[in-house]
């Protein structure tokens, strides 16, 4: 099992890379200082639908040996999450987050449909959901109309399956001390941070600090040609410990709702 799940991660970094170009340059720049990069943990995004939901993106990870951990509402955004881990710490965590389609406009939920409805069986295919990149064809115009809405639905209309992000576990870096270090080295390198609420989400006395880059512009075909759309980020944590002292494993909402928007087309500019 844990092979298979080596080979998920691998397959899912692959394809990260291609649509994350900052992923390779900031592993190199701490590779190049003598760092051994952990991964905390992999994000993914997906419709509230049963076909596709939290629960069918999940079956690779269950099948592996993950166990659900935490559930998390974001009420701004429209969105239901859960994360999982496994009893392996040397496995990252899964977090995946579902957008609450019944909570959008009919005309929103009407271009969500379409794009659903051209989705095939997910037991007929050849490979696991969460890898299986844009099971759809959407014209441009429906991108932007659900950015109006959902940046986050935009982002799913654009790439589909795939990792969201993947995340540096900063508590294993050795010449690094701090998020703020680290932020401050990305930066000094020409990297940009998502400042939204902040460079640092979160903080010690909730036990976890992230931030993340702003997502890179990537091209994407369309129905109607190539276009321009935010692709992903790389996230950053530091974990801290309970008062029991083992280490904080789960995540803290306020702080992720800030860190989603670093796919957001605002912050391209």
């Amino acid at each position: 099992m844990s092979h298979q799940i080596e080979k998920l991660i691998d397959r899912l970094w692959d394809s990260y890379r291609m649509i994350n170009p900052q992923a390779d340059l900031i592993h190199k720049l701490l590779s190049d200082r003598g760092e051994t990069i952990v991964n905390d943990h992999i994000a993914f995004r997906t419709f509230q639908d049963p076909r596709i939901g939290i629960d069918q993106l999940a079956v690779p990870f269950l099948e592996g040996g993950y166990e659900a951990g935490e559930e998390y509402h974001f009420e701004a955004k429209k969105l239901f999450a859960r994360h999982y881990q496994h009893s392996d710490q040397a496995f990252p965590k899964v977090f995946i987050s579902e957008l609450l389609l019944d909570e959008f406009s009919g005309e929103f939920r009407d271009i969500i449909t379409q794009m659903l409805e051209q989705l095939p069986d997910v037991n007929t295919l050849s490979e696991p959901l969460c890898t299986s990149g844009q099971l759809w064809n959407v014209p441009f115009a429906d991108y932007e109309k659900l950015s109006e809405q959902s940046e986050y639905a935009a982002w799913m209309a654009a790439h589909g399956f795939c990792a969201n992000h993947f995340t540096v576990f900063v508590n294993a870096l050795t010449t690094i001390d701090s998020l703020q270090d680290l932020n401050a080295l990305l930066i000094q390198e020409g990297f940009a941070l998502n400042q939204e609420g902040g460079a640092i989400k979160g903080s010690p006395e909730v036990y976890l600090e992230q931030s993340s880059t702003v997502a890179s512009v990537v091209e994407i075909p369309f129905q109607d040609g190539v276009h321009a759309v935010p692709g992903c980020y790389y996230e950053f944590a530091r974990r801290y410990p309970l008062p029991d002292g083992s280490l904080f494993e789960g995540f803290v909402a306020k702080s992720a709702d800030k860190i989603f928007e670093s796919t957001d087309k605002k912050l391209q500019n």
